[in-house]
Order: structure tokens, then sequence, then C-alpha cells
């Protein structure tokens, strides 16, 4: 029976962990899936520790903290909670509720039924889409997946996204090699996971922005994002 590892970064999550956490479990119960959950907490102020600590008490083993003094970049994060996985398939996604894990069974569906090594969740196919943007931000979001995949080659829909399922040794082996951070982060691991021969599945998810917290996406991260495709452009 396969077991699945999700990677949870935090930083002010109070709210939402306890939420996010549940709907994990309680999909994995009705669907009788073997899935534990991984935080990577760095040394949130809301306190987002404490409420991590109380989840172990009611989950325990299934529920593994790594705290870190500060934060470090989602990079980072994922690579100190690959070493923390206990499955055979890694999924990685937001702790905002951004991404419903509901979406979770149609991505293992997906795998099975292919046997591909990533499914990526896309807002943009078809039965995909977002809630509770502005004009604004789904133009940019838009606009930066469609000047990715246009300028550097690449046949997905949503190379900005964050909500995946990996097999396990696709993700250690080509998360070694990337070196960039924010958006252009999830961009390369699909990049090197195609240049590596690896296959990539799309499901359609709806994002949801969130109700909780504040959202960590600003102008110095799409600063970071072209400087980012820039990168790329002259790495591939």
């Amino acid at each position: 029976m396969s077991k699945y590892s999700v990677i949870l970064p935090t930083y002010n999550e109070r709210e939402n962990l306890p939420i996010i956490t549940y709907l994990i479990f309680e999909m994995a119960k009705k669907n009788n899936l073997d899935f534990e959950i991984i935080i990577i907490e760095d040394n949130s102020p809301d306190g987002t520790l404490q409420v991590a600590q109380e989840l172990k008490k009611v989950y325990g083993d299934k529920l593994i903290i790594h705290f870190r003094e500060k934060k470090l970049g989602l990079g980072s994060a994922y690579m100190d909670g690959i070493k923390l996985c206990h499955g055979n398939f890694i999924v990685i996604m937001d702790a905002d509720l951004s991404h419903h894990p509901k979406y979770l069974v149609d991505f293992i569906q997906k795998q099975k039924q292919t046997n591909c090594d990533i499914v990526t969740g896309s807002r943009y196919i078809n039965k995909g889409g977002v809630m509770n943007w502005g004009f604004d931000r789904k133009l940019t979001s838009r606009g930066a997946n469609f000047l990715a995949s246009t300028m550097l080659g690449v046949k997905c829909s949503d190379l900005t996204g964050s909500f995946r399922l990996y097999k396990r040794e696709v993700l250690e082996k080509v998360i070694k090699d990337v070196v960039s951070r924010g958006y252009a982060f999830q961009m390369e691991i699909i990049i090197r996971a195609r240049q590596y021969g690896y296959t990539v599945e799309e499901v359609p998810i709806v994002f949801v922005e969130r109700i909780f917290g504040e959202s960590k996406l600003g102008a110095s991260e799409f600063q970071i994002y072209l400087k980012g495709l820039w990168k790329l452009l002259w790495t591939f």
C-alpha cells in the first residue's frame, strides 16, 4: 500500500493549520489512504508552533513537526521535509487552505492511471479556476504562466502552481539541482523534471484565496519571479 507524506511549510498559520490538518486526515480516512503530515515551522510570531504541538497530541506519529529558527525559504523547507518523510509519494501544498485536500484523491487517481512521476494541480485547464482574486492578481498570474511557458517552451498550463504530488525519488533527484526562489522555484522543478525525462500530468483545481492571515505574495515576489525567469532562460 502506498504511503503519502504531505510537507506543509508554515509561517503565521495558526488559524489555518488545524483546519488543513483535519481536512487532510479526514480525506485520507474516507478514502482508506495512508497519510502523514510534516510541518516545517519557521518560528512564526503568531504561535503556529504551539498550535502544531497541540495537534501532535491529537494525531500522534502521523504528524511530524520540524522547527526552524527563522524563515529559510520554500526550497529548504521541502528539502528538510523530505528527510523526515516515510512515504513513497510526497505532496507539497500550502497550509493556508488555498489548496483543498479533496483534490488529492484526483491526484492519486491520475497517478495510478498514468504511472506518471508528477501530478500538478492547474488553475488554467478545464474545470480549474481561482476564487476571491481581484483582476490585477488574475492578470499577473495568467501573464506569469503564459510568459514562462512561451519563453521556456514547457507544456504545462500552471508552471507557478505549488500543489503537487511527486514520486519520492523524483522529487529527491530534481530538487537537489534547483537554484531558483519564489515563483521561479516551482517553475524550475517542472523544467528540470522534463529535462530528466520525467512525466508530468495535470489535474484541475480551484485555488481559493486565504480567509485567515495575510497573503505572502507581493511586488517583491513578482520581481523575484522575473529575475528567476531570466536566469532560467539563460540556463536551459
